[in-house]
């Protein structure tokens, strides 16, 4: 079995889609109100849900990783497409690996968004 992805249901699909294409650039695809953007190695996909309402009241359940050799540069630059900040760019072991960085957004419906430096060895 391979993870091909991660379908986030929202209330608003027209906001959440406007956001993720200011961070991704435009959808791979967008069919009957369904958004999706491909990646080097899995796909976000976005759509309306009937039971989804407001924001995310439990975000830090799952974190979507998106993959930055800059992670302070995308975390300033997605801040401006309307993240709120959840944690600052931060190093968690800065003794034992010294490039990794990672820093935690939430999107417009609050999921939560951390980037990170590539995985070393």
């Amino acid at each position: 079995m391979k993870f091909n992805g991660i379908m986030i249901g929202t209330e608003d699909v027209s906001k959440l889609a406007d956001f993720y294409t200011k961070v991704l650039g435009e959808p791979t695809w967008n069919m009957d109100g369904f958004y999706g953007w491909a990646t080097d190695g899995a796909n976000l996909m976005l759509g309306a849900h009937s039971e989804v309402k407001g924001e995310s009241v439990n975000p830090q359940r799952m974190l979507m990783q998106f993959e930055a050799s800059d992670v302070k540069a995308e975390f300033e630059r997605i801040k401006e497409c309307g993240a709120s900040v959840v944690a600052e760019p931060y190093q968690p072991d800065s003794e034992n690996s010294p490039n990794v960085w990672l820093a935690t957004v939430a999107d417009v419906d609050g999921n939560y968004i951390q980037l990170a430096t590539p995985w070393e060895g």
